[in-house]
């Protein structure tokens, strides 16, 4: 009793430490940038929404704390946590260790959703809608597509989504080819390398409904993953409907990842890369896992994006950053002696 007291009091411990990483990492945030804000003007900027504090800032400053870096420092947050959140749900109810939020072709859908929306003249947040509902459909196909398949339903079920993601990959690269060359395609290539730039209070306010929808299934569902990386004949055995299980998680993991995409286009790795760094800390205990993902997601595209916006004079897309990051990592986790993903 003592030793699970000890265990569970140091993933406790863990947590909250990432908790207070990720508020001074916020703050850090608020304060870079092209307009350079100092902790004390930031504080009382913050506070002078709650309680009445004499002006001694800029109103220009104020704008860009509320109308810019907010919108933009919560979205990262949120995109990160989600994509971690489902690449750790992914992994563990597939059992799959290279299993990644896209597995099942949510992310293709959004892209020709996107693309598509791009060519027809379509208003940024038509774009976010399109991109959405298409991931959400793809998935839906991939479903009704693996229920039709024999033997392994798991292994049929991502087979479908490689196949049908693949399909829709083909119709993206289809509709880059006949855009127009001086506007619509360079607007359809920045919206795949992925970028936060341009996020609004409204476009936050519609993305994080099934952000939100997602996260909190998810974290109700962990310890029920811990029961699937049993083994589906372990589940039944004590009582848990494995088919079921593992349809919530993807429906939530699907919900997130499709909202995640809309806002921010596609950023990969973060998904597949911190979901690994978090079991190297925490451990495969999805009680524990499942906040730490979400947690070192948010801290990690956060970082990534401050880098994005103020590395060079132009800003660079966080696909190529995430890719840069996530790739040597990941093969450093691959080729590190003694440890097995």
């Amino acid at each position: 009793m003592a030793a699970q007291d000890s265990y569970k009091r140091s993933h406790v411990i863990v947590i909250a430490l990432l908790i207070i990483l990720l508020f001074i990492t916020v703050i850090v945030s608020f304060m870079l940038g092209r307009y350079s804000i100092s902790l004390k003007e930031l504080f009382n900027i913050l506070f002078s929404r709650v309680i009445p504090i004499d002006t001694f800032w800029s109103e220009q400053m104020e704008v860009v704390v509320f109308n810019i870096r907010l919108p933009r420092i919560l979205m990262a947050c949120l995109v990160g946590c989600c994509l971690s959140a489902a690449g750790a749900a992914y992994q563990g109810v597939f059992q799959n260790p290279m299993a990644a939020p896209d597995i099942l072709g949510a992310s293709s859908g959004a892209a020709f959703g996107a693309a598509l929306a791009i060519l027809l003249g379509a208003s940024s947040r038509l774009i976010m809608a399109t991109a959405f509902l298409f991931s959400l459909l793809t998935v839906g196909m991939v479903f009704v597509l693996s229920q039709r398949t024999k033997g392994n339903k798991v292994i049929g079920l991502i087979l479908s989504g490689i196949m049908v993601g693949s399909l829709f990959s083909a119709g993206t690269s289809f509709i880059k080819l006949v855009a127009d060359p001086s506007n619509q395609l360079p607007a359809i290539t920045y919206w795949l390398m992925g970028s936060l730039s341009g996020i609004t209070k409204k476009e936050l306010a519609l993305a994080a409904i099934p952000m939100a929808i997602g996260l909190i299934g998810l974290f109700i569902l962990r310890w029920r993953i811990n029961i699937l990386t049993l083994g589906d004949d372990e589940a039944r055995t004590i009582g848990v409907n494995t088919n079921l299980v593992r349809l919530s998680v993807i429906i939530c993991s699907t919900l997130i990842t499709a909202a995640s995409v809309s806002v921010s286009g596609l950023i990969g790795w973060v998904g597949l890369v911190i979901p690994h760094l978090s079991r190297k800390v925490i451990g495969n205990n999805y009680r524990y896992l499942m906040p730490a993902s979400m947690i070192f997601g948010a801290i990690f595209l956060l970082v990534v994006d401050n880098i994005s916006r103020n590395l060079l004079a132009v800003e660079i897309p966080l696909g190529i950053l995430t890719a840069f990051v996530g790739a040597p990592f990941f093969i450093y986790l691959l080729t590190r002696k003694g440890e097995t993903l």
